[in-house]
């Protein structure tokens, strides 16, 4: 049985966009794709800045990538029990996203929210959210 991605997640870059919509052409696919932004002030957490963000969606370029359609937006709040932090970082990403679809980008997907703080991110207007190590428990780490 053949496994399809129907959509990526955390996508930061242009560049990892154009890549994409490369791989999707040669399997006669579109792949659905959202852009991560980065709201956590954790210097271990990546993503684009709102700015990069408006840039790429109002770019020419990305209107040439027929193989990819970008559905959304995700971010990762701070690693933090401060609900306060967390509650900002998720309350920015609800702001910024509904200020893109004002303006005509029809986003549909807003992913915020992991095992440890997706309560507060459904507070904040996340309709999806990444629960795997609620399911499957935590993760085991290699040490290197």
């Amino acid at each position: 049985m053949a496994h399809f991605v129907s959509l990526i997640h955390g996508v930061d870059s242009l560049k990892t966009l154009k890549e994409i919509d490369k791989q999707a052409k040669k399997h006669n696919r579109v792949i659905n794709c959202l852009l991560q932004a980065k709201i956590a002030r954790e210097e271990t957490k990546f993503g684009l800045s709102f700015e990069a963000i408006e840039n790429i969606l109002a770019s020419g370029e990305l209107s040439e990538l027929t193989s990819i359609k970008v559905q959304g937006l995700m971010g990762m709040a701070s690693f933090s029990s401060d609900q306060e932090i967390v509650s900002e970082e998720f309350k920015s990403l609800k702001t910024f996203y509904d200020r893109l679809n004002k303006t005509g980008h029809e986003l549909k997907v807003l992913s915020m929210g992991m095992s440890g703080d997706y309560k507060l991110a459904l507070e904040h207007g996340s309709n999806m959210i990444r629960v795997g190590s609620a399911i499957f428990g935590p993760r085991n780490y290699i040490a290197s």
